[in-house]
């Protein structure tokens, strides 16, 4: 690492910032491809993205206590979305049987990131642990997981990697060229120190043209790099997977701090790191903001929060966005990374921010399905209508889907690990949200019950007006069957002329009745109204044969 790392209160021993970006994903392959997305993406990347192997192999000595304790933090449903199940020995031998729906694909070229935070200042390099894709089973998003990690760094530059670093595309320019909020310039670097990609913040033009002719921001190149073979849906490069960005451009993100003295901080300090996401380092701090004036009973998580030797000394900030975990360095259970807090931090709480935000993502996917599908109906269309039957009774099933196997209210009974996933997603409001979409699809499915009972009532009624008036011809029918005129004794060809003109006669009546179902309907209801007038029915009647509107069939 490249950077001034002298001593001092402020000097981040070990420093760890993980990265989620929820995406929408989008499948374009060849019509005969039928299998997941994740096996797509093996197919077209090769080796550059490869399955993070399962760690719950066969063999029990390669299985970890850590794995051991990172399973057991979870309720039994929990335990089977991310790890499926087993449910005795001869399960081994079904293939797939039995496979956690949330699948994971890693990246194995990039290994560290070089970042300029500003022209101005040294860059800093810091080691990619790894670069993630999580995919999920019937869901159509994709979640970037990138965790980086340092020795020795200075807080007020932490903090500013916290906040630079993470945006998807500028937010705007200096008057410099340099973009807003972002870090000046950011490389991906491999094994051996070679730049594979690096940040293009600065070239303004591409992103404003790109907004220009696509209605939606470019990404920016180091992040679009990272993503391949994926490719943004509104680019014109070609790609079978696709993605499309759901929320902000700011990443969510989980950070780790190790400080020597951590009780050291002030409130404020504090306060800026936890809102770190969204207030800039060094600007004022905004006293009568709610989220400054109540932040430590709206973000802080204190119940390991303890002044004493034997005490963790440990501090949760969650605000939905970002999750940070400070504490004291000189803690050996703080820095275990097998059994203390660095392992529960990389696994238990980065699991359960990453389901907050998925929960999220999915449900503002199938908020903008929704939106689609009512902006593309056109209830005088009959094909529109069907297509928005179609997309509703899919949505309807997929939300099903969702609910019964991703939807969680509970976690874990561990308090810690229950408190901080219920403050993130009420942060997120994930809840509000997931009865907003209950809704919505409810409304809507009532809605296609009701057009299609309403349908079914038109239906009967034509029919019964058919019935009606063919209970006329039936019964002239069988009057002539009564030998009253002796047809049998006809000529034949006598016989077929009446047999052709009664059935054309019978045939015409019919189709007539079938036409005018609607307002023969309205005359039969209104021959049988006691308080309608002969005035009124020979109106109702005028209607049945001329089409007028009558006004004076109101009073039934």
């Amino acid at each position: 690492m490249s950077a001034n790392t002298s001593d001092g209160p402020g000097l981040v021993r070990h420093y760890r910032h993980v990265l989620l970006w929820p995406l929408q994903l989008r499948v374009e392959a060849a019509r005969d491809w039928r299998g997941e997305p994740w096996e797509l993406l093996t197919k077209v990347a090769g080796d550059v993205w490869q399955p993070v192997e399962d760690e719950f192999t066969l063999d029990p000595s390669e299985f970890q206590e850590r794995h051991y304790q990172e399973f057991v933090s979870f309720l039994p449903y929990v335990q089977r979305f991310l790890y499926g199940e087993m449910r005795c020995a001869r399960d081994r031998r079904d293939k797939g049987f039995g496979e956690s729906p949330m699948r994971v694909m890693r990246r194995r070229d990039v290994a560290a990131l070089r970042v300029w935070l500003t022209p101005e200042t040294e860059p800093v390099t810091v080691s990619v642990a790894h670069a993630d894709l999580y995919f999920f089973h019937d869901m159509d998003v994709v979640v970037l997981n990138v965790e980086l990690y340092a020795e020795d760094l200075p807080l007020s530059l932490a903090q500013q990697m916290l906040y630079r670093f993470g945006r998807a595309y500028p937010s705007g320019w200096h008057a410099s060229g340099q973009g807003l909020h972002n870090t000046w310039r950011s490389e991906w670097l491999d094994a051996e120190g070679r730049v594979l990609m690096h940040s293009d913040s600065s070239q303004r033009e591409r992103f404003l043209h790109f907004v220009c002719e696509h209605r939606a921001p470019a990404t920016s190149a180091h992040w679009a790099f990272l993503l391949q073979p994926l490719v943004q849906d509104a680019a014109d490069e070609d790609g079978a997977l696709r993605y499309r960005q759901i929320e902000y451009h700011r990443m969510p993100l989980l950070a780790y701090l190790a400080l020597d003295n951590p009780r050291a901080l002030t409130k404020e300090e504090f306060t800026r790191l936890g809102l770190v996401t969204s207030l800039r380092p060094g600007d004022a701090l905004p006293k009568r903001d709610p989220s400054v004036t109540q932040f430590e009973e709206r973000y802080c998580d204190d119940r390991f929060w303890t002044d004493c030797d034997d005490g963790p000394n440990t501090r949760f900030i969650c605000t939905g966005s970002a999750l940070i975990v400070v504490g004291d360095a000189r803690s050996r259970y703080f820095r275990d990374a097998n059994k203390g807090l660095l392992s529960q931090f990389r696994h238990q709480y980065f699991l359960l921010f990453l389901i907050a935000h998925f929960h999220r993502a999915v449900l503002l996917h199938f908020s903008g399905l929704l939106v689609d599908a009512i902006s593309g109906l056109d209830a005088n269309d009959n094909d529109s209508v069907r297509r928005f039957k179609r997309r509703i009774r899919s949505y309807f099933e997929s939300f099903l889907r969702f609910s019964h196997r991703y939807w969680f209210f509970e976690l874990s009974e561990r308090g810690q690990v229950q408190s901080l996933f219920r403050r993130c997603s009420e942060q997120l409001g994930n809840d509000r949200l997931f009865a907003k979409i209950k809704d919505d699809i409810g409304e809507m499915s009532r809605y296609l019950d009701s057009d299609s009972q309403r349908r079914q009532s038109n239906t009967v009624v034509r029919l019964t007006v058919v019935t009606i008036f063919g209970l006329v011809a039936t019964i002239v029918t069988g009057y002539f069957g009564m030998n009253v005129l002796l047809f049998s004794e006809a000529p034949l060809t006598h016989r077929i002329f009446y047999l052709v003109m009664v059935t054309a006669i019978a045939l015409a009546l019919t189709g007539f009745a079938i036409v005018k179902s609607k307002r023969l309907s309205d005359f039969i209801e209104a021959l049988a109204d006691e308080r309608m007038d002969t005035r009124g029915k020979l109106s109702a009647l005028g209607q049945v044969l001329w089409h007028r509107r009558s006004d004076d069939i109101q009073g039934r």
